[in-house]
This record gives C-alpha cells, sequence and structure tokens, in this order.
C-alpha cells in the first residue's frame, strides 16, 4: 500500500525513528527530508540519517555530516564529507549497533569509482572502502559483529567482521551474488533474526536472504525503482520502502510504500556523538 504519495525525485534513506514512532526520509534529488507531519528543505542533497535522542538527527548531506534539530530546523555541522570535492554527494547510510555512523558517497553523476564509503564514530570520520561507484546497502547484522554493503554495479552484496567498537577487522568477502540475474541491489536493511532485506532499483520489490546468503522470499511494489527499506510500525514487522521517480513516468513511481510481514525488525541504533 501507499504510505505517503509525495512523489520522491529520488526517494532514499527512511528511517524509523524509535523513541518518536515516526518515519523519516529524504528526496536526496529534491534536496528535502520529509515525514507524514512535515518536509524540511535544504540547500544541498541530503541523503540518509541516525537518530541521537527523541529530537536530534544526524544527517548525511553533500558536504558534511551535520547535527540537525526536528523542532526548529537548526543544523551544526559536525565534520565536513567530501567537502572539497563538487562532483560527489552522499548517498546510503546507517547506524551501526556499537553507535557509529557509516556514510557512503557516489559521483552526483555516478562516475566510476568516484565515491567511498565511511565511518563516524565518537567524532572521528574515517574512511573505510574505496574506491566505489554508487555506494548502498549498508546495514549490520544484530550482535555487531557483521556489516554488510554494496557498489550496486557490481551486483556483489559484501559483508564484513567487525571488532568490539564496530571497526572493520579483515578484508570484506562476497555475502549475496547477483550477478548472474538483472537485479541491482540499491539500499538494505537487517531484521531481528539476521535477515537481510534489499532493494533492488529497477525490479520493483525487496527481497530478503537468510543469514547465509540464500534467497526467503520478497515484496513486490508498483514503483519500479525501489531504493531502500526499513522496518517499523508499533512492533516494527511493518516494511517500508522508498522508491524514484527520476526517468520514468506515472503516479506510482516515486512514492514511499509499506506492507505488512510475518518479520520484525531491528529497533534503528542511536548515533553516538
Amino acid at each position: 500500500m501507499i504510505f505517503d504519495d509525495t512523489q520522491c525525485a529520488l526517494g532514499e534513506g527512511p528511517l524509523w525513528h524509535p523513541l518518536r514512532g515516526e518515519l523519516f526520509w529524504f528526496d536526496i534529488l529534491g534536496k528535502r527530508l520529509q515525514s507524514k507531519a512535515r518536509q524540511w528543505q535544504f540547500d544541498e542533497y541530503v541523503s540518509a540519517a541516525g537518530w541521537v535522542n527523541a529530537d536530534i538527527l544526524l544527517i548525511a548531506s553533500q558536504t558534511a555530516l551535520i547535527r540537525f534539530d526536528l523542532r526548529d530546523g537548526s543544523q551544526t555541522p559536525l565534520c565536513p564529507l567530501e567537502a572539497d570535492s563538487p562532483h560527489t554527494r552522499s548517498n546510503d547510510g546507517r547506524a551501526d549497533p556499537q553507535g557509529g555512523f557509516w556514510i557512503g558517497t557516489m559521483g552526483i553523476n555516478a562516475e566510476p569509482g568516484a565515491g567511498a564509503i565511511y565511518r563516524y564514530f565518537k567524532g572521528e570520520l574515517r574512511q573505510l572502502f574505496a574506491p566505489v561507484t554508487i555506494s548502498n546497502a549498508i546495514c549490520f547484522a544484530p550482535d555487531g559483529k557483521t556489516a554488510y554493503f554494496t557498489d550496486t554495479p557490481t551486483q556483489k552484496i559484501m559483508r564484513v567482521a567487525l571488532d568490539a567498537d564496530g571497526w572493520p577487522q579483515g578484508d570484506p568477502v562476497l555475502h549475496i551474488d547477483l550477478r548472474a540475474t538483472d537485479l541491482r541491489p540499491d539500499g538494505a536493511v537487517v531484521d531481528a533474526q539476521g535477515n537481510l532485506w534489499n532493494a533492488q532499483w529497477g525490479a520493483g520489490r525487496v527481497a530478503g536472504y537468510a543469514p547465509d546468503g540464500t534467497f526467503i522470499d520478497s515484496y513486490s511494489f508498483a514503483a519500479t525503482q525501489t531504493s531502500c527499506p526499513a522496518f517499523g510500525g508499533d512492533d516494527l514487522s511493518t516494511l517500508f520502502c522508498t522508491s524514484a521517480a527520476t526517468g520514468l513516468d506515472g503516479p506510482d513511481q516515486g512514492r514511499t510504500y509499506a506492507t505488512p510481514t510475518p518479520y520484525k525488525g531491528q529497533a534503528e541504533h542511536q548515533v553516538l556523538l
């Protein structure tokens, strides 16, 4: 079903705020954060967020990580994010169980290898993986010992072990291989059982994979360019999904969707500033 009929040029970054019981998401190309209740306009691209407390979000923009106050819309820069690069922007991001915030970047025109994946933790921003063309599918196992991510054009979702503080240890290894298909992995989230749910751009669906990487289930949506899922609702069993209208015609494109599931998500993790 349609959760919100606002048509986003590039809907992304859905975040179910566990303290507010409210879904936030972005229209990257529209430079906008929104909920069902209201919208906030920015001067540059914004794409992903984590929650700090009931009123404060950490937001990734084109040039910075920002402390954003939902009460009055005030912004406090925390650190630059490729601020010296006019050709890149933030893309997919999510908080990890240890309180860090992972954020990927990419070229504004998806230039090959222009982006990277970073982690912000207790005031430090550290580059983790580069080069990346389209950073996506950043999400985490419930025990905090594994992170997942993809560079969308590779059609490979990778996993990497994490140490006790949430920093990667060892090299990433292949987790889900979509190269024999036409599927393009976009945003992803992991549920409380450790299943990974991946929005697949151009396929109009979110597909679920067990902790061993085997396919288990999928949910289809009217929008073709499904971009990122999130679990929310009173019992965290509603699967939300953003989508993108860019390059397509039709009233279903770019809207934000929701569907009930028998699966239960993790509560989104708090960012520790």
